[in-house]
């Protein structure tokens, strides 16, 4: 097994850097989740520290283009084409096998089925010319630090750690399929009742209650009111959204560890049945208009 070569490269540099890419990946999306919501986000599909999605794609977008090495152009081109396939073909998998989506593009510019977008594809193709540049070298030499028999156990160890946590952790993802309609179900009449509460909020703003209609009239024309306006309304929104969330996250935390850990990591899950609901509440009036026919 540890004789076996790809593009000149033997088996154990290969599963070697793959888990130092996969750790760098982890590394990257739960330090920049994390800093962007305020608090930890373990952002990998198992518990430990190991995103082996971005293993896998960094070490075929290496095997792959590893020919062009020395031209920019071409890495920056052909990280655009392939790390955009692989996360096109792993978004499908993904949904196909757990039915249900693990991220959404769908509000981001020049998306494709909210699977792929143009900012993220730009983006992957700067990614493969640092993969190349900084972090192979860094992956060769962090693999370069331990004689080979030592890196062949920790391989070893590594990947049946790794395999228990992922039996764990695909056992509660399928299992998402079926509680997350009920999760979505309480959680939209929640969203009903706090909108209810929002608008009201907002209704009882100072200039709501003035004593004439010329007054109102005046202080909407005002922009520093209108600002005002905006700035209470988006702070409602977001705590709203919080809320949301937070009830979220203590629904799947009654189903289990590893189902509050994948709420609370990755919040487009329901995509497929909000996509669902609403091609139903497509259908519900055209049904309702062939009847009056």
């Amino acid at each position: 097994m540890w004789d076996l070569t790809i593009r000149g490269v033997d088996f154990y540099h290969l599963i070697s850097w793959f888990f130092v890419y996969s750790f760098l990946g982890w590394l990257w999306e739960t330090c920049y989740v994390s800093a962007k919501c305020g608090k930890y986000v373990n952002r990998g599909f198992v518990n430990g520290p190991l995103c082996t999605i971005y293993g896998f794609g960094a070490l075929s977008v290496y095997l792959i283009l590893k020919p062009f090495e020395d031209n920019y152009l071409l890495l920056f081109l052909g990280g655009i084409v392939v790390s955009t396939v692989l996360e096109y073909v792993t978004a499908v998998l993904m949904e196909s096998v757990f039915h249900t989506s693990w991220w959404d593009y769908s509000d981001k510019k020049f998306n494709f089925q909210g699977r792929i977008c143009l900012g993220a594809s730009l983006g992957w193709g700067f990614f493969t010319i640092l993969l190349f540049k900084v972090l192979h070298p860094i992956a060769e030499y962090i693999v370069g630090l331990f004689p080979v028999f030592v890196g062949k156990i920790a391989v070893c160890v590594i990947t049946a750690g790794y395999g228990v946590d992922f039996c764990f952790s695909a056992a509660a993802a399928f299992r998402l399929h079926d509680k997350l309609p009920a999760i979505e179900q309480a959680l939209e009449q929640a969203r009903d009742e706090m909108l209810v509460k929002m608008h009201k909020k907002l209704a009882g703003m100072e200039f709501a209650k003035a004593s004439t209609l010329e007054n109102v009239k005046e202080r909407l024309e005002d922009v520093n009111v209108l600002k005002e306006i905006e700035q209470k309304r988006l702070a409602l929104a977001s705590e709203l959204n919080d809320e949301l969330q937070r009830r979220k996250e203590a629904m799947a935390a009654k189903l289990g560890h590893n189902m509050r850990r994948f709420v609370k990591a990755y919040p487009n899950l329901n995509r497929r049945y909000r996509l669902h609901n609403q091609k139903n509440k497509n259908i519900q009036p055209d049904k309702a208009n062939q009847t009056e026919d």
